[in-house]
């Protein structure tokens, strides 16, 4: 099993659902975060005063997955979430060891 861990623009988050929805994914966890990359940032002007904006908002969308599915999933994040624009995000894989759903107590990819 591997963990995707996508961090992206808060107004693709809806498409990417549909675009997960489709492929059989069943579940995902969203957290709205803020950072910044090479993006830094940006000034914006509230009430006539110039301020920098350090950490932009995002959404980190988190699916576990088998290992065949990650290719396909990435596909979706990849062409979902991309506006050719900086600050478009990143795709994290991370290896899962186990799975527990905890209301059953199914492990592995029953827990999924």
């Amino acid at each position: 099993m591997k963990k995707i861990e996508a961090v992206i623009k808060p107004f693709k988050l809806e498409e990417l659902k549909e675009g997960l929805s489709s492929l059989g994914i069943k579940g995902m966890t969203v957290s709205e975060v803020k950072g910044f990359g090479r993006q830094k940032g940006h000034s914006e002007i509230y009430r006539g005063a110039e301020y920098t904006v350090d950490f932009v908002p995002k959404v980190k969308v988190e699916i576990v997955v088998e290992a065949d599915m990650v290719e396909k999933v990435v596909d979706v994040i990849l062409t979902r979430a991309k506006t050719g624009k900086i600050g478009d995000g990143k795709i994290f894989i991370l290896p899962v060891e186990t799975a527990y759903r905890i209301r059953t107590g199914e492990q592995g990819k029953e827990a999924i």
